[in-house]
């Protein structure tokens, strides 16, 4: 990324090409995931059989492995060429969503998830680098976050193709799974238009993670923990869509609620982008946690399906404060030579900590799954108030930081 990204005016020529691109490689691998994912944990429990248990473990070590591969991802990115490992990563994801279309048993789902999160591990940092090439340092949060929207536009219309396919197919869900496969390889396609801008400086030769925390500034692995707590009681969304199961959801009523889900999160992405510019990014963040632990506790409580409707709109909120945000954050702390390790360790550790969210949340679920759902909000609520009193780590101490400026080093 060009120094010039640290000092040029917030307000201008943050629209890159790049941006643009990768925003369309999004929505169509979102499309993609979002038709297959509302179906999965109903795929796994009524068509293949497997108990409960199995969806929290499934997603739980996808996620975990996905965690390792984004460690590994970030550090390629800044060694190597960034596009290659974006197309390979999308490519992964597209052959993983056809080996789920084709399993008759848990196992094998299971396996063709974890490929599908290799994918994700091995795309997510460098895309991100490539992202913010050219952004000027006080737009990173708009820039995320309009990346966001159209990564989440892909989530509202995946599920809707998939509500319009399960009807017209009378109400048959493996072909379901075969039509994830084709938006997932046409971003594959589509990566091909991504620029990468020939390499300044000297190569990395190891990681941050393993060299110290002479590459990264103290008050980015002080975000990185405080995130990093968080994500222990965030576990992956496929159990919120179990809970709507038990509590009496259909298939078309949790296409719908998902779709209502993507779409509060879809719009709210970009306002919450640029209120973190202007604001504080951990107050935003801190925010986004509220309406967390409002989300948990409401499915945690409720079997009313008109309150589960309004607490997943909230949840869309929480989303929208917190991931863009949250990806804003950790590159306005970077240096510019370690952005793709920066959001490789950053996702990475994070990514395993959701991995022993869903492991003790798919094992401690029992019969409705309200329990850790309670605990989870609890511990996101506490959180919260942590950030928003205190203001966090790697925070402007007051008001907005000055346009294109980094924070003073910690």
């Amino acid at each position: 990324m060009d120094t010039d990204q640290h000092t040029s005016p917030a307000s201008r020529g943050w629209l890159t090409h790049n941006l643009k691109v990768l925003s369309g490689v999004s929505l169509l691998q979102d499309a993609a995931s979002e038709l297959l994912y509302p179906i999965l944990p109903i795929f796994l429990t009524v068509t293949l059989g497997a108990p409960a248990a199995v969806v929290g473990v499934t997603e739980g070590l996808a996620e975990g492995a996905a965690s390792l591969t984004k460690l590994a991802g970030g550090f390629l990115g800044d060694r190597f060429h960034k596009r290659p490992l974006v197309g390979a990563g999308y490519g992964l994801a597209a052959v993983g969503k056809l080996v789920i279309a084709l399993a008759f048993t848990w196992p094998v789902v299971l396996c063709g998830r974890v490929l599908d999160r290799l994918g994700k591990g091995v795309r997510g940092a460098p895309r991100d680098a490539l992202l913010v090439e050219g952004v000027p340092a006080g737009a990173l949060g708009r820039a995320f976050g309009l990346h966001r929207t159209a990564d989440t536009l892909g989530a509202v219309i995946g599920p809707l193709v998939g509500l319009g396919l399960y009807e017209l197919l009378g109400h048959q869900i493996r072909p379901l799974l075969f039509a994830a496969v084709l938006p997932a390889v046409a971003s594959v396609v589509l990566v091909g238009a991504v620029r990468e801008r020939r390499r300044q400086g000297p190569r990395p030769v190891r990681p941050p993670l393993f060299a110290g925390r002479r590459e990264m500034p103290r008050r980015y692995w002080e975000v990185l923990g405080v995130i990093g707590a968080f994500s222990l009681v965030n576990f992956p969304d496929a159990l919120l869509l179990l809970r709507l199961h038990e509590i009496g959801f259909s298939v078309v009523g949790l296409f719908l609620a998902y779709v209502g889900y993507n779409l509060v999160y879809a719009v709210a992405s970009y306002p919450a982008g640029l209120l973190s510019d202007r604001l504080s990014r951990p107050r935003v963040f801190g925010v986004g946690l509220v309406f967390f632990a409002s989300g948990y506790i409401g499915l945690g409580l409720t079997h009313d399906h008109r309150i589960a409707w309004v607490v997943l709109a909230l949840y869309g909120v929480f989303t929208a404060c917190t991931d863009g945000v949250g990806k804003a954050w950790v590159s306005s702390l970077a240096p510019a030579a370690h952005q793709s390790s920066a959001q490789g360790i950053f996702q990475g550790l994070t990514g395993l900590a959701v991995l022993c969210a869903g492991l003790w949340a798919g094992l401690l679920w029992g019969a409705d799954g309200g329990l850790p759902l309670l605990v989870s909000g609890v511990s996101g609520a506490l959180i919260a108030v942590m950030l928003l009193v205190t203001g966090g780590p790697g925070g402007a101490p007051r008001g907005r930081l000055r346009a294109g400026r980094r924070p003073p080093p910690a």
